[in-house]
């Protein structure tokens, strides 16, 4: 059985840790896609309309994170007082870390914030595939 932080590093679904939330990589040439339901439970994602406006709060701390750091190691490596390097560094973080927030903020509300969605260890392991419960 995997933990619940393996579960969001690897997009698992947060009510059986086996079907992917997810298609494709978080980076590549083709836009990401969030399943409705999990292929493997039938849980679905988005509890109620409007549920991942939320995730917006968690993408915002990332990237309030993201930024942060990144200004901080541009100081201290580059020791520059140019307005201009930290916004062209700090736009490129942004733009750069956009495909990681997105995903992972989700991960993260479902996984850690959402006191509905529980681990049903009943559920976990089968074949990929196999809806067992819808809702």
């Amino acid at each position: 059985m995997i933990s619940k932080i393996q579960a969001v590093a690897e997009s698992k679904c947060p009510k059986c840790r086996t079907g992917k939330m997810f298609t494709g990589p978080v980076y590549g040439f083709r836009r990401q896609k969030m399943h409705e339901y999990c292929p493997h439970c039938g849980f679905k994602f988005e509890i109620e309309p409007g549920y991942f406006y939320a995730a917006m709060y968690v993408s915002y701390a990332f990237s309030v994170a993201q930024v942060l750091t990144l200004a901080l190691v541009t100081a201290l490596i580059t020791k520059s007082e140019s307005p201009w390097l930290y916004i062209g560094v700090l736009f490129a973080a942004i733009v750069i870390f956009a495909p990681f927030n997105l995903r992972y903020s989700r991960l993260v509300l479902l996984h850690f914030l959402s006191p509905k969605v529980t681990f049903d260890p009943r559920l976990y392991g089968e074949r990929e595939g196999e809806a067992k419960v819808k809702g």
